[in-house]
């Protein structure tokens, strides 16, 4: 055998080895977006979940089929029920308190076609599932399909506090579980989640709801490098604690006061908000650095801080926009924890940062100097914020004023005038202890 032949004879082994490892990776198509329906709904001590997912996530399952590779409707019972059960019913842990309630019972399962509109409510859902199925003669490939499933899960009271851990984030590569919680004569509570969004208590106690926004709060202050240069040109020049502590407060309230107003929806509901929120808050950001470098003044720090404190509270809100989901029936309760949180955030900050700056100041660099390489560092990057923000603002079209947006705009206007009005008389009744002190003559 020439060496020819047998290069050639090993270039096709060596080909076809690569296209039988091939296959099974372009067997399974991963699609990009997936929503899980579910309604979730207690009733004497039984609870029922209603459960919708599109076929197209799931192809891993050997179904019936007739010709054409159309799904063969009167033998899919069983096909449909192993598909709830492996890909939906073992990735869902429901708890009744703090336990893990036993493997429901599948009452009924659906193969419905992608037109299907009954699970816009729950009476029409259940109807749909208990229903009577498609028709033999209904021609319908496999990932066009949707499956529908009531399971039933035993519990002691339809009174209990429930919690689900959906664990669905491998159907897609992204995956919206969307779920409607039905409490015997409460209110329905709406929750979107993400992916594997952990274990979420559909109707939260007050403590459970303070305990989760705490800790939202006090990552988010961490997690929030624009908040977090803020706070340190705030701290630069003045370290002691008596002078920290009215602008740090100062700032808690601010940012309080906007955060509450947008999570009751007092604020503007517009696309164009957001940005310039931002940009606003890149624009506080770089005029607390113009301050540090040219004369930063201690007496009115706590009333600009105020000021810049009412902005970055709708840049909080922001944030909290999707979460408030989680806080059941205690809005205004979680609003206030999650502050707590940003507050123990912000003491965490000056614990480290003003022992790191005192050291700086005494060993590398004097403080007039160190303030004003500090300050021209964080502007420079508040800058670049300011004009890649502000590019994103001029994206969105001038709004139309309305007589609504009128009327929202001198409410906000009143509000204002009045805070300020607040602000300004005790700056003023602050400033004259400590004129009168500058002015007393030096023993």
């Amino acid at each position: 055998m020439s060496s020819t032949v047998a290069f050639r004879r090993l270039a096709l082994l060596l080909l076809a080895a690569l296209t039988f490892l091939a296959v099974p990776a372009l067997a399974h198509f991963i699609p990009r977006d997936i929503t899980v329906q579910a309604f979730v709904k207690p009733e004497g001590q039984t609870l029922k979940v209603l459960m919708r997912v599109p076929l197209k996530g799931i192809e891993d399952v050997e179904f019936p089929r007739r010709e054409q590779d159309y799904v063969d409707l009167p033998r899919v019972d069983q096909a449909l029920h192993d598909t709830a059960q492996i890909f939906l019913l073992d990735k869902l842990g429901v708890y009744e308190g703090d336990t893990l309630l036993p493997a429901p019972r599948i009452v009924s399962t659906r193969m419905s076609l992608e037109s299907d509109r009954s699970f816009e409510s729950y009476d029409s859902a259940l109807a749909h599932v208990m229903g009577p199925p498609l028709a033999p003669e209904t021609s319908i490939f496999w990932e066009q399909g949707i499956l529908d499933v009531l399971v039933e899960y035993p519990i002691q009271s339809d009174r209990s506090y429930f919690s689900v851990d959906a664990q669905f984030e491998r159907l897609a590569l992204t995956v919206i579980t969307a779920i409607r919680f039905m409490p015997p004569g409460g209110i329905e509570r709406v929750y979107e989640l993400e992916g594997n969004a952990g274990l979420v208590r559909l109707d939260p106690r007050w403590h459970q709801a303070i305990g989760r926004f705490v800790v939202m709060g006090f990552e988010h202050i961490l997690e929030g490098v624009d908040h977090l240069l803020f706070l340190l040109l705030l701290i630069i020049p003045f370290r002691k604690l008596r002078t920290l502590i009215p602008i740090v407060t100062a700032f808690t309230v601010a940012h309080s006061i906007t955060l509450i107003a947008s999570a009751y929806k007092l604020s503007p509901q517009a696309l164009w908000f957001p940005p310039l929120i931002e940009t606003l808050i890149a624009m506080t950001i770089f005029y607390m650095a113009l301050e540090n470098i040219v004369k930063p003044n201690q007496h009115a720090r706590w009333v600009i801080t105020f000021a810049f404190g009412l902005i970055h509270g709708f840049g909080f809100s922001f944030v909290l926009e999707h979460t408030l989901q989680f806080a059941g029936s205690h809005l205004l309760t979680s609003l206030l924890a999650f502050n707590v949180g940003v507050e123990l955030g912000q003491l965490l900050v000056l614990v480290i940062l003003v022992p790191l700056l005192n050291l700086l100041f005494k060993h590398v660099v004097s403080e007039r100097m160190g303030t004003i390489i500090l300050s021209v560092i964080v502007g420079h990057t508040a800058w670049d914020w300011m004009i890649e923000r502000f590019g994103v603002l001029q994206m969105f079209p001038w709004p139309e004023v309305t007589t609504a947006d009128l009327a929202s705009a001198v409410r906000w206007l009143f509000a204002l005038v009045a805070l300020t009005g607040v602000v300004w008389l005790v700056y003023v009744v602050t400033q004259k202890p400590a004129e009168r002190k500058a002015g007393e003559p030096a023993e």
